[in-house]
């Protein structure tokens, strides 16, 4: 019997909602000219991590949680590509990504161990 109740409860997923708010907190200072490139790309690689949780929580089987669990990983691993793209433009290069470098890593570690799990039994 799993104490999982809802995917709001697992904290990969709360910890991918706080990642949310990070990264539109820093993207508001982004430079106009970013809004419908760097920031929009962000901001929907960021959203897509906690949205493919929940999504692949109503999945009907281990297989195919697994599947979506997969697509957060990869869009963990698209912003980690967007922020080392920030931190090298001239006009985004000044903000401190370090907080949220830190929860993608985090964020990462936890989907791989869930995907392991649900894939190779408990």
């Amino acid at each position: 019997m799993s104490l999982v109740k809802s995917y709001k409860d697992l904290i990969v997923w709360q910890k991918a909602l706080d990642l949310v708010v990070e990264v539109y907190k820093i993207t508001e200072s982004f430079p106009r000219e970013e809004l419908y490139s760097l920031t929009s790309q962000m901001r929907r690689s960021v959203i897509s991590i906690p949205s493919n949780i929940a999504e692949g929580s109503g999945r009907g089987t281990r297989r195919d949680y697994a599947q979506f669990l997969r697509m957060s990983l990869g869009s963990c691993n698209e912003l980690s590509t967007q922020v080392e793209i920030a931190k090298r433009l001239p006009k985004t290069k000044i903000f401190i990504y370090q907080k949220i470098e830190d929860d993608l890593a985090e964020i990462s570690k936890m989907l791989k161990a869930i995907i392991n799990k649900l894939l190779n039994g408990f």
